[in-house]
């Protein structure tokens, strides 16, 4: 159950900032807009920052979502994930592509583009850096706008700011967002990372064995 529903009682600003929202590409306001309207100011900010993530980067929405998803996963933000893996799909990424990223695996058969900003997203979420290489490659496939609009301003940074308002405070469970699919697999990493951790030992299979001896072969 998410920690700060919906309001149920609007101030004359948060319905403004509300009916911005419903007002633009989005359609409505869901997932971490009803804790963000806590502070109007604050949401009307990030739904803009994030109506420009999505709708407004040079990079079209093929590779958009593709970032964005990157990016639900970094923060395993399920609310994310279960609504852009849709919109990922309808933008043309491949259905192998989006389950790698949810398994934590690169993608196999990315086209140019989407490996360069597949590997950008990535290397930059585990090393906390860009590598030269990356960067470059990044740039011939999307141009230097394209890649600003990634990390600085687009889905890489912008929707790490929605991803936050999702892990804090909408709860552990969402009846709309959480399958079982998604608990097994969770689990699945969870059993891997403890078995890694507790650096098991294999030892050689132990046997109890009992021998019969006939009397007359007994000295």
């Amino acid at each position: 159950m998410a920690r700060l529903p919906m309001p149920e009682t609007l101030t004359e600003r948060q319905q403004e900032v509300l009916d911005a929202i419903a007002a633009g590409p989005r359609g409505g306001a869901r997932g971490p807009f009803a804790a963000l309207l806590r502070s109007p100011e604050l949401c009307e900010r990030a739904q803009l920052l994030g109506a420009f993530c999505r709708f407004g980067t040079s990079l079209g929405p093929r590779l958009s979502e593709l970032a964005i998803l990157v990016t639900a996963r970094e923060w395993t933000a399920q609310y994310e994930w279960y609504a852009h893996a849709r919109l990922a799909r309808e933008a043309g990424l491949g259905e192998k592509i989006i389950e790698a990223i949810k398994a934590r695996r690169r993608p196999q058969g990315m086209a140019a583009d989407e490996a360069a900003v597949y590997d950008l997203a990535a290397e930059l979420y585990a090393t906390k850096r860009v590598s030269d290489a990356t960067y470059e490659r990044t740039v011939a496939e999307v141009g230097e706008k394209g890649v600003v609009e990634t990390l600085s301003e687009g889905p890489v940074a912008g929707y790490q700011v929605i991803d936050v308002a999702v892990t804090v405070y909408d709860g552990k469970h969402h009846p709309v967002d959480s399958d079982e699919v998604s608990f097994k697999l969770a689990g699945s990493h969870a059993f891997k990372d403890a078995f890694l951790k507790a650096k098991p030992i294999l030892l050689e299979p132990i046997y109890h064995l009992e021998i019969t001896v006939p009397e007359e072969f007994m000295g």
